[in-house]
């Protein structure tokens, strides 16, 4: 299908793409399909994950790539078979692209479609045609209706953008483990994912939340859960375990390229805690979070940066400037 706009970008042609050398060039989206919308990018969250996928550090990326999945707009195009989303409308799009979304899926059918194993991610990965997927550090970008979400009125753009990934990313282990009333909550690091932590235990109401650098063993026994940001084979694991209560809960977000550290078992059998990951979230999900936000007024950390300096903002985010997430801005649009 034809249109009149160009998909243009900032595209990562090899490993050192990160160290600010992505080039603004022209790409071929997906085809567009009957369930397609097609965003007018307006915003997009600088995330981890894009300086990993730049320098190929999880598996070998497919360049060019478009890196960006935190993504909000306006849609300008929609497939004839889209409900839910209308020309106009102010949508955002996070880490998910598609699913198999078939009925029998133990994923798709449950509101997991993350777990799916035909997910394919926002950028970087590739569609059963074999068309490959960009992201949002770009001018435009087209996704599967499914995974289109409304941006709720009350929301800016500049803060919404993050919660589709980073905040869902916290939320969603946070509401699966039944973060509320009663519960004591621990979030290792205070960062870009961990900060969400605070902002949305806060929202679910729990009894507590401290943020962990660094272990204590006068506050052992202390937490019901603890959530980790931390994407580094340094972190002292086995002190974070020794603060959970009995039946405790520790959950890996953070992905650090190599393997997690060590630890006894003595700090699990004792207690009967137990360990965990967890990804991104679902779109019912996102909706869901998206709707707490602007019940308790949750407002992301945010610092907006043009889109055309996208460049020097991945650099800087690598040298650990952002406080706490940065967030590309269109200027043209």
């Amino acid at each position: 299908m034809s249109t009149d706009y160009r998909f243009e970008g900032w595209c990562g042609l090899d490993n050192t793409a990160a160290k600010g050398n992505m080039k603004w060039q022209e790409f071929e989206p997906k085809p567009f399909g009957d369930e397609d919308v097609d965003i007018q990018i307006s915003h997009c969250g600088i995330c981890g994950s894009d300086i990993h996928t730049l320098r190929s550090e999880w598996g070998e990326t497919p360049y060019p790539c478009v890196v960006g999945h935190e993504i909000v707009g306006k849609a300008v195009n929609v497939g004839k078979s889209v409900k839910k989303i209308k020309k106009g409308d102010r949508v955002g799009v996070g880490a998910q692209a598609l699913s198999c979304l078939k009925p029998d899926c133990f994923a798709c059918s449950d509101n997991k479609e993350p777990y799916c194993p035909d997910c394919v991610n926002t950028f970087g990965d590739f569609y059963k045609d074999k068309s490959k997927s960009y992201g949002g550090y770009a001018n435009y970008n087209r996704t599967h209706s499914h995974f289109v979400f409304k941006i709720p009125e009350s929301l800016s753009s500049a803060e919404a953008a993050p919660m589709l990934c980073g905040g869902v990313t916290l939320y969603s282990p946070l509401k699966r483990e039944g973060c509320g009333p009663g519960k004591k909550v621990g979030i290792v690091g205070l960062g870009g994912l961990g900060h969400f932590g605070v902002l949305f235990a806060k929202a679910l109401d729990a009894d507590s939340v401290t943020v962990i650098s660094r272990s204590n063993t006068k506050n052992a026994n202390s937490l019901d859960l603890i959530i980790c940001t931390v994407s580094s084979p340094k972190m002292p694991l086995g002190g974070c375990l020794s603060l959970l209560k009995f039946q405790g809960t520790f959950i890996q977000v953070g992905a650090p390229d190599d393997s997690l550290p060590g630890f006894s078992a003595f700090a699990l059998i004792p207690k009967q805690c137990k360990i965990a990951g967890s990804l991104i979230g679902s779109p019912a999900e996102i909706e869901e979070m998206l709707e707490l936000a602007v019940k308790k007024n949750v407002k992301a950390w945010i610092e907006p940066r043009p889109m055309k300096e996208a460049n020097k903002a991945v650099v800087d985010m690598e040298d650990g400037k952002a406080r706490y997430r940065y967030v590309l801005v269109n200027e043209n649009f």
